[in-house]
């Protein structure tokens, strides 16, 4: 069985808490495998990470996140204070560049890794990074998630994630049609519909809107020496995410690599949004090992 360390790491700012599953230096001739989210934590990648006992991985709770308390001060998540982090992380790790699995908004933030560091990755496999910049639709998009952060503003987290679920499960372009909704009750998806008064969450605040408005420069990153593979779920197909990560892949001259289920594919049962981890986990080592 492999063994899991858990370390901590003091960078500005932060107490970066980050777990090694397997030895260091890395044996078996592959690079450290990094699993990233945002604004998930490390505890998201408990069931694709053990599909890869013959790799060291490595998982991290982003700063203010989890495990990684703050002491800058700040709330905001943005994809250059976050890469900043993963480059110190790599750094201290010691085993040189790193192959990087990074899913949703943690593949914003390898891209600006790859973007600003390019030689602390190898290959990166960015899965459905939600970018506004590539879509066509890109103003309403940013519309849409206004109005899931003003519902969650006015009624709290289960009106607010009710509005983020019909947004990003809308089949095509935001349109009028799907500004004229009504709003959705909370209890259609199980959520409550009382408000408990808090409005920190990480995904519905404003604190992560630099993700979504982050825009990718294509020129370094097709310029860098990693290997980027944009990839989409087989089951996102028309929806927000799945349409950035096309569009992503467009601006940087490829095709999307097609893995299974959908956003969250790789998520165990205990997620309450189950995918398909061991065939994600089996289409992850194909893509990695093809190079």
């Amino acid at each position: 069985m492999t063994t899991t360390e858990t370390r901590t790491l003091a960078v500005p700012g932060a107490d970066l808490v980050y777990d090694v599953r397997g030895p260091l230096p890395p044996a078996g001739g592959h690079p450290i495998l990094l699993m990233i989210g945002q604004p998930m934590t490390a505890e998201g990648f408990e069931v694709l990470a053990p599909h890869f006992t013959d790799r060291t991985v490595v998982t991290y709770d982003p700063r203010g996140l989890g495990r990684s308390v703050r002491t800058d001060g700040r709330s905001d998540h943005t994809p250059q204070q976050q890469a900043a982090d993963l480059h110190l992380l790599i750094e201290a790790i010691g085993t040189g560049a790193v192959d990087v699995f990074a899913s949703s908004g943690g593949a914003v933030t390898a891209l600006e890794l790859v973007a600003t560091r390019p030689g602390d990755v190898v290959t990166l496999v960015a899965h459905e990074p939600p970018i506004n910049a590539v879509l066509p639709d890109a103003a309403a998009a940013e519309r849409a998630q206004a109005a899931c952060h003003e519902a969650y503003q006015a009624k709290g987290l289960g009106a607010g994630m009710a509005a983020f679920i019909v947004m990003t499960s809308w089949q095509g372009q935001f349109t009028d049609a799907y500004f004229a909704q009504p709003a959705p009750d909370p209890a259609m998806f199980g959520l409550s519909t009382e408000d408990d008064g808090t409005r920190d969450s990480p995904l519905l605040s404003k604190d992560a809107e630099a993700i979504t408005d982050y825009r990718p420069d294509a020129n370094a990153l097709t310029a860098a020496p990693t290997r980027i593979l944009i990839a989409v779920g087989e089951e996102s197909a028309g929806t927000y995410t799945a349409r950035t990560a096309l569009g992503t892949a467009a601006l940087l001259g490829q095709q999307a690599t097609v893995f299974p289920s959908h956003h969250g594919g790789f998520l165990g049962e205990q997620s309450g949004y189950a995918g398909k981890p061991q065939e994600f986990a089996a289409r992850l080592r194909e893509v990695l090992d093809a190079d």
